[in-house]
């Protein structure tokens, strides 16, 4: 394939094409833990991990939305696989942070793959030239295959921890090599246990200064994906591949589902009829959010860099994407409901899909604070997770 030309139209396909590849070995990859490095290699022959770099880093210049639909495509295959995509790809929105040559030292092709958590768990001493960073991180999801880290850290100078003017600690994000970074197997979960989302640390790495990054400070990057909250944009491609994989099996079923009790087809069952269209009803809802506010969003960025966008444009996608992990957990609820007991033995899909999407939903990303940030940013009170409205 050549990757130079490289469009949304062709890495959508391909992501389409290989989900029923993911589907086939979705057990496989739950009993795993990780995703298979031939998986891993497919993906990256393919380009997706190269999704997210615009074309000033020589990349395919996908919008967003764009983005979300080829994370989709992969959920729909396997929940997990998904996940870690939407993870390792985001080394594009990250070198936009970078300047040029950090870039070349750390992606000399664009089809790396990066894990690692953002938020500071770590301690960065200044020194020459750079920092001593020391930390353990947890949710590593796609180290097992990773080709780069990053990690998040409180700066310190002399032992004191450094802060802003406003009297915040001061935090960046550090690139490491994978082979730099120690990884502990504590990622034995209910769900999403494909991700691999282990636990890593680092004791006094030496990190060169530019090989660190704050989304206050764009560098290389100009773009609408160099803003902080453009990887969380694609997030809820994961749980809408889900959902719509979970309903499409379910009607699938249902077509020749009988009540053992009655003899009554499912299709004249006015349960079965119900809850299906009450599901759909949700994925549809979702789903149209999520596109629209991202698209609306995707335009306002012409004009305006986000942080200077209204309150209502910058709560938007944050909501819409909230709402659609939650959409996604009712959904499968249901269905599994619907389904029965026969929906709790491994080698139904459901099971996998249940205990994933129940997972995904724990994430900082789906929980109240989100809800609570945004009414406390259109009130003027202090969000409990600022990050998701662009705010340090």
């Amino acid at each position: 394939m050549n990757k130079e030309t490289l469009s949304a139209t062709t890495l959508l396909a391909a992501a389409r094409s290989v989900a029923p590849k993911l589907a086939e070995r979705r057990s496989e990859i739950d009993t795993a833990r990780r995703i298979p490095d031939d998986i891993v290699e497919l993906l990256r022959t393919l380009g997706i991990y190269r999704m997210c770099f615009s074309t000033e880093h020589g990349g395919p210049g996908l919008t967003s939305l764009e983005q979300l639909e080829i994370v989709e495509a992969l959920s729909y295959g396997d929940t997990a696989t998904g996940w870690c995509a939407m993870i390792g790809a985001a080394t594009g929105i990250y070198a936009g942070y970078l300047n040029d040559k950090a870039v070349a030292e750390l992606m000399p092709t664009l089809d790396l793959v990066t894990a690692g958590l953002i938020f500071p768990a770590g301690r960065a001493e200044r020194v020459d030239g750079g920092y001593r960073l020391s930390g353990r991180w947890k949710f590593g999801s796609a180290i097992t295959h990773a080709d780069l880290v990053i990690g998040g850290a409180f700066v310190l100078t002399d032992g004191r921890m450094e802060t802003t003017p406003a009297g915040k600690p001061v935090v960046r994000i550090f690139f490491m090599r994978r082979d730099q970074v120690e990884v502990f197997d504590t990622w034995d979960t209910m769900g999403l246990r494909g991700s691999g989302s282990n636990d890593y640390a680092v004791e006094n790495l030496f990190v060169p200064e530019h090989h660190s990054f704050s989304f206050s400070e764009r560098k290389s990057g100009t773009g609408k994906l160099a803003e902080p909250e453009a990887l969380a944009r694609i997030m809820p491609g994961v749980p809408l591949g889900t959902a719509r994989a979970a309903l499409d099996y379910v009607r699938d079923l249902a077509a020749g589902k009988v009540i053992a009790a009655t003899g009554q087809k499912w299709a004249d069952n006015y349960r079965a009829q119900y809850i299906l269209g009450e599901c759909e009803m949700e994925y549809i809802v979702a789903r149209s959010a999520v596109v629209e506010t991202i698209d609306t969003l995707w335009g306002s960025l012409d004009k305006e860099r986000f942080a200077n966008l209204s309150p209502d444009a910058r709560i938007s996608t944050a909501l819409a994407r909230t709402h659609a992990f939650r959409a996604a957990r009712r959904i499968i609820a249901r269905l599994c409901e619907l389904v029965g007991t026969d929906s709790i033995y491994k080698p139904n899909p459901l099971d996998i899909w249940q205990r994933d999407i129940n997972t995904m939903a724990t994430h900082i990303i789906a929980h109240d604070a989100v809800i609570q940030s945004t009414g406390a940013f259109l009130l003027g009170g202090q969000p409990e997770f600022p990050f998701v409205l662009g705010l340090g």
